[in-house]
C-alpha cells in the first residue's frame, strides 16, 4: 500500500489535458471531419464530398481522397441541439450498439480510461436505460435492434438526450440507416471512429458547458 502511494506521488496526474480546439496525438485517419487542399472532388465511397466541401457526418475515413482532402485534429465537431444545464453537476451515460464494426465502441469505452477520466467532469456510465439520463448510440440501424433501442429510450426518464456518435448513426454511412429513423437525435457526433475526445466535447456541450 506504502509503495502504491509512492508511486502515485512520483508520477504525478497522468490523465491527459483537453486540447483547446485541436488533439495533435490523434491517428490521420480515425478520427474527425477534414477540410479541403485540392480543387476538384476526388471519388468518395459515400458521397460525404460536393462542391468541395465535406460532409463529415458521412466521411468514413477511408483515404481514397488523399491527397487532395485530408484530416483535421479539430475536436470540436459535434452539434447539439440542446442544453441541459440540469446536468452540468453529473450525467450518466448509457450505451447501446445498434450494428457496428466495434471502432466507436471502443473509443466510447476510452473516454471511461485514466487516461480521460470522465469522473473529474461528472460523467459516469451505467448499465441500465433507467438509470440513464443520455443514450449513446454507436452503428448503423439494423431491423433486429430497431426495438430493442426504441426499449432502452423509452426506459429512460427526462430529459432524454440521444447522441448519434459516428458517421453509421449520423448518416448511416455506407452500409445502412441512420439512428435517426427510429429515434429523434439531439447530439451528432461525427468521426469513423470519433476521437474520444470529441465525444467528451459532445457530451459537455449537451450539459450547456459550451
Amino acid at each position: 500500500m506504502k509503495a502504491w502511494i509512492l508511486r502515485s506521488f512520483k508520477k504525478g496526474i497522468i490523465t491527459s489535458k483537453f486540447p483547446k480546439g485541436k488533439n495533435e496525438s490523434a491517428s490521420p485517419w480515425s478520427t474527425l471531419p477534414i477540410y479541403t487542399k485540392g480543387r476538384q472532388d476526388p471519388y468518395c465511397p459515400v458521397d460525404a464530398i460536393a462542391e468541395g466541401r465535406v460532409d463529415a457526418n458521412r466521411c468514413i475515413s477511408c483515404g481514397l481522397c488523399y491527397p487532395e482532402y485530408e484530416p483535421s485534429t479539430d475536436i470540436h465537431g459535434s452539434v447539439s441541439s440542446v442544453s441541459v444545464k440540469a446536468l452540468k453537476k453529473s450525467i450518466r451515460l448509457y450505451q447501446i450498439d445498434v450494428g457496428t464494426c466495434g471502432a466507436c465502441n471502443v473509443e466510447i469505452m476510452t473516454i471511461a480510461s485514466p487516461q480521460y477520466d470522465i469522473a473529474r467532469l461528472g460523467i459516469s456510465f451505467t448499465n441500465t436505460p433507467r438509470q440513464a439520463d443520455a443514450l449513446l448510440v454507436s452503428g448503423i440501424l439494423t431491423e433486429n435492434m430497431r426495438e430493442p433501442l426504441k426499449r432502452a429510450y423509452e426506459a429512460m426518464a427526462e430529459p432524454r438526450i440521444v447522441f448519434a456518435v459516428g458517421a453509421c448513426a449520423i448518416s448511416g454511412s455506407l452500409l445502412g440507416k441512420a439512428v435517426s429513423e427510429a429515434l429523434r437525435v439531439d447530439v451528432t457526433v461525427p468521426g469513423c471512429p470519433p476521437d474520444p475526445f470529441t465525444i467528451i466535447d459532445a457530451v459537455q456541450k449537451a450539459r450547456g458547458f459550451k
